[in-house]
């Protein structure tokens, strides 16, 4: 889908709200997969994937186009909801393996087995990420954000600057600090 496309569905969307289906099912790999790194727990990740497109749904009358992908506005109310998350349960799980041993059953409209597969897929492929998610938890939230969208969501510093809404040199000196600060903790 190009930007004039995703541009028109989201116009739709705004007047007929069953459109945001399309949205949702387009984007919720990605920023499911983007808190899940986040929180390193399935359920928790779901609960908050899903308060995320639901405020996105609950507020899409508020959305303005700037030309960029809506993904950017999803990003940055994924980023709230974590924080929010983070701010009532001050620690968290950091075991998915409980999850499956647990045998997990989460409402979802997507298949439960799948979403526990593909994660477990992409968390091994940021293996780097689970040694040193504990390191990164104790990072301060702000270096934790950007350090997780640059280098495992590859996202790109004017896109982290949109999701952020700070500046790109804002974003580069806390990626810059973060790293120098995780750099100390793995030491």
């Amino acid at each position: 889908m190009n930007l004039n496309d995703e541009k028109d569905l989201i116009k739709r969307a705004q007047r007929e709200p069953e459109t945001f289906a399309k949205l949702y099912d387009k984007y919720y790999p990605q920023i499911f997969g983007y808190i899940l790194k986040r929180v390193v727990d399935l359920e928790i990740a779901q609960d908050v994937t899903s308060e995320t497109f639901f405020k996105a749904l609950k507020n899409l009358w508020k959305f303005r186009w700037k030309n960029i992908s809506i993904s950017s506005w999803l990003y940055r109310i994924a980023n709230n909801e974590i924080a929010n998350y983070f701010r009532k349960n001050k620690k968290y799980s950091i075991s998915l393996d409980k999850l499956k041993k647990n045998g997990f059953e989460p409402i979802s409209l997507h298949n439960p087995e799948t979403e526990f597969l593909k994660a477990q897929e992409e968390l091994k492929r940021h293996q780097d990420f689970l040694k040193i998610q504990e390191k990164i938890s104790q990072l301060p939230i702000r270096y934790q954000e950007v350090i997780t969208l640059r280098f495992f969501e590859k996202k790109k510093i004017k896109e982290i600057s949109e999701i952020l809404g700070k500046k790109e040199g804002t974003i580069k000196s806390l990626l810059h600090r973060g790293l120098e600060k995780l750099k100390d903790l793995i030491e």
